[in-house]
């Protein structure tokens, strides 16, 4: 048996690629699959929140982990370059996205 040549990969950006910054991700899941929500938070006053979404991404369940495999690998490699990552406490009893 020879062994097997790793595949050549090539990344290119389609015509409607575009990079945008989210701050706030929802994640709703059925059996099928995984749906992303990013957008912007954005505190309009002391006692409100306006979430701006822009771009939803369906994920099937082996995507959604190898999604997460990869994320928990960088935020583990980003933690031992700059120290860890803290979040931010809850504000008024409920989480901020």
């Amino acid at each position: 048996m020879h062994p097997q040549q790793p595949a050549k990969i090539q990344l290119s950006n389609t015509p409607d690629y575009r990079e945008a910054y989210a701050n706030s991700v929802q994640v709703r899941v059925s059996l099928w699959d995984f749906f992303l929500s990013f957008g912007t938070i954005n505190q309009t006053s002391p006692d409100a929140v306006d979430i701006r979404n822009y771009q939803g991404i369906f994920l099937s369940p082996q995507q959604a982990k190898a999604l997460a495999n990869v994320l928990n690998q960088n935020i583990s490699q980003y933690e031992s370059t700059f120290g860890e990552i803290r979040l931010e406490p809850k504000q008024g009893g409920a989480a901020i996205q």
